[in-house]
């Protein structure tokens, strides 16, 4: 860590963008704790919330949104980023960053071109087995390039993995079985299913296991389903006496718990949630997004291929799915248990080491 005193990271928008960079800041830090490490967000991302409640320095620059395809908005994109080159020019010169680190989004690509005119090296992070824009600019001009899916198509992609909390990277899901269940009010020996759709939820999810929770309780298969905050309508009988109970929150706090009580998953397939699961070796029912361009399809591809989990498209999703599929799964445990070990070994636990030696070696060279 001797050549690598001030790191610069850029990531800010979204929550796939921001954990992974807070997951090496982190790594770094517990390197040297005198390291200065400077986040790079804008006014109007979560990274205003997130970056200081883990206690890094976030430093707003001008967004630079990149349409994924040719569209008239991108005639302003010029304009726009020249002056955010020019300000995160002067903030790398101010901070005498040693290497700029990025993770795609609306910060990424200033941070690269106003690194590639200060001379500091570049290394890019890419979270998705389809890239964006911005990285994908950001790997021609990088001194390394890491990605999370093997096969993504990015210049000199290496496969690093996705760089995770060490609360998850870490877990013991048997070890933490127990306590996980009692803490969700759930019995201590019975199948869990967890159901989320992300930090808001999702719809489709929602309505496919609330109509199922008959079967699933009937079958002796416990539920714990995030429905998001919003989505106050979704409501589970109270299951008849001797039932396995179905427990719905707004929210997750505790990813971690919520892991380890579980057997299998029913959720979406963003970069972050497939990378926790085959990293805690959680299997998973995984129904990509249905709109944009196909990553979330993409990226679950890998833990599938290696017997990790099961895809079900959006449409197809309904209570009779649920029924004939998860619970004859749910209520067999050596099936389980052989899908567990393959997602565990699809998963990368140590990625936010793995990033942080390139980030080192880079600043080495």
């Amino acid at each position: 860590m001797s050549a690598l005193r001030s790191v610069v990271l850029a990531g800010g928008g979204t929550g796939g963008h921001i954990e992974p960079m807070l997951s090496l800041a982190d790594a770094l830090r517990r390197r040297d704790g005198d390291l200065r490490i400077t986040c790079l967000g804008t006014a109007r991302g979560m990274e205003t919330r997130l970056v200081p409640a883990r206690g890094y320095d976030l430093r707003l620059i001008p967004p630079v949104p990149l349409p994924r395809k040719p569209t008239p908005d991108l005639l302003r994109v010029p304009g726009r980023v020249r002056r955010s080159v020019a300000e995160t020019r002067a903030l790398l010169d101010e901070l005498a960053a040693d290497v700029v680190v990025g993770f795609g989004g609306y910060v990424a690509l200033p941070a690269y071109l106003a690194a590639r005119r200060a001379s500091v090296p570049v290394v890019v992070h890419e979270q998705n087995a389809l890239p964006g824009l911005a990285n994908r600019i950001g790997a021609r001009l990088a001194a390394r390039v890491a990605v999370t899916v093997p096969g993504t198509p990015l210049h000199r992609g290496e496969h690093v993995g996705m760089p995770l909390r060490r609360a998850i990277s870490s877990l013991d899901r048997a070890a933490r079985r127990a306590e996980a269940r009692a803490q969700f009010g759930l019995h201590a020996d019975r199948p869990t299913l967890l159901v989320f759709g992300g930090s808001q939820g999702a719809a489709s999810l929602n309505r496919a296991a609330v109509a199922a929770a008959d079967a699933l309780t009937a079958a002796g298969v416990q539920v714990l389903h995030a429905r998001g905050p919003k989505n106050t309508d979704v409501v589970v009988p109270e299951p008849p006496a001797g039932s396995a109970p179905y427990v719905v929150v707004d929210y997750l706090e505790r990813m971690d718990l919520a892991y380890a009580a579980a057997d299998l998953a029913l959720c979406r397939s963003g970069a972050v949630t497939v990378a926790e699961l085959s990293a805690v070796g959680l299997p998973a029912a995984f129904v990509p997004l249905p709109i944009g361009n196909g990553e979330q399809r993409r990226n679950a591809l890998p833990v599938i291929e290696a017997g990790g989990g099961l895809l079900v498209e959006d449409a197809d999703l309904d209570p009779a799915w649920i029924t004939g599929t998860l619970v004859p799964l749910l209520t067999d445990p050596a099936a389980l248990a052989g899908l567990a070990r393959h997602a565990a070994a699809a998963g990368v636990p140590d990625a936010d080491e793995k990033l942080a030696d390139i980030v080192c070696e880079v600043a080495a060279q």
